[in-house]
């Protein structure tokens, strides 16, 4: 805007900005559900590993409760990095990712109303239709 660019030009940067955080922000959001999908079948490969080797084992009574340990637990932690970690993990960059996305576009808005000169009231009240309208009244109150 310093440099007298035409809104434009700066609609244009900025949306691609936004854009490309988006994009970045999307990834790491689907590493971590991918994580999440993937988390109870390796526990079940696990599983599947702990139960040959009980099976290969069956003569040596006591080399079967610690292959059966490996088994369970291969399946619990495989549904517990998923359940407690991974998911709610990617829902949560989710949900920072809207807001973030939500926080740039208010950005946007803001910047080109005020390259247009529109009266600071006017783009006051622009702005405040980005926030929640219970947030809308507590601002009002201020």
């Amino acid at each position: 805007m310093i440099d007298g660019q035409g809104q434009d030009t700066i609609r244009a940067f900025l949306e691609k900005e936004r854009l490309l955080t988006l994009d970045r922000n999307r990834w790491g959001a689907k590493v971590f559900s991918a994580l999440g999908d993937v988390g109870p079948a390796m526990g079940m490969i696990g599983t599947l590993v702990g139960l040959v080797q009980m099976l290969a084992n069956m003569e040596d009574p006591k080399s079967i409760g610690p292959a059966m340990a490996v088994a369970l637990l291969t399946t619990l932690y495989g549904a517990m990095m998923a359940t407690m970690l991974c998911l709610p993990l990617a829902d949560k960059l989710n949900l920072r990712m809207s807001e973030e996305a939500r926080m740039q576009a208010l950005w946007i808005d803001a910047l080109l109303a005020i390259q247009d000169g529109i009266n600071p009231r006017i783009i006051e009240q622009m702005l405040k239709t980005y926030l929640p309208p219970d947030k809308r009244a507590a601002a009002d109150a201020e």
